[in-house]
């Protein structure tokens, strides 16, 4: 295949080159779904550094587990399945002492005052230490849905479960949240 070819293809047909011995169209699988997979460690660890271990972490089984894909999902879903996978691993193997800020956030939107950027940073670092707190199941989903905006219907192939598991998860991932946040 072409690497202009390579381009063009969508995401079954790059898988199917991959399988066939094609590496450089894994590597265009990479590109197209880094961000995402980091995107979604991040909201997991709340580290850069972790973040960029576990997305690779995550590509690095892909590439070995390729050959099992059943293509009877997207390979998005399946590649976040993984990806959940390793953040909730890594989680189960090691809770992190503390809860690392954003970056981003620290960094003051136009007209804002330094008092309101410390207090929405410190109200942001809240929600994340909350989060982190709600069961694997309940992380997951609410994760998926509200930071990647994902339908509960993808979000049950990722995690393996039927939409109804995932929109009772999810409202008691926020009845969970507004629970621990209140009670602060």
């Amino acid at each position: 295949m072409l690497d202009t070819d390579r381009a063009r293809a969508d995401d079954e047909e790059l898988v199917r080159a991959c399988v066939d011995g094609d590496r450089r169209a894994f590597d265009v699988l990479v590109e197209r779904h880094q961000r995402q997979v980091y995107r979604l460690c991040y909201r997991f660890v709340g580290s850069h550094e972790d973040a960029s271990e576990l997305a690779q972490d995550a590509f690095v089984r892909a590439y070995r587990a390729l050959p099992k894909f059943e293509r009877t999902s997207k390979f998005s879903t399946w590649l976040h399945r993984i990806t959940v996978n390793v953040c909730l691993n890594r989680l189960a193997l090691k809770r992190p002492a503390h809860q690392t800020l954003d970056d981003s956030s620290a960094i003051r939107a136009p007209g804002e005052t330094a008092d309101a950027a410390v207090l929405r940073e410190e109200r942001a670092a809240r929600v994340r230490a909350a989060i982190a707190q709600l069961p694997k199941k309940q992380r997951a989903t609410l994760i998926l849905r509200a930071y990647h905006d994902l339908p509960h219907e993808e979000i049950a192939g990722i995690l393996g479960s039927s939409v109804g598991a995932v929109k009772a998860n999810f409202f008691h991932a926020l009845a969970n949240l507004k629970k621990r946040l209140t009670n602060e």
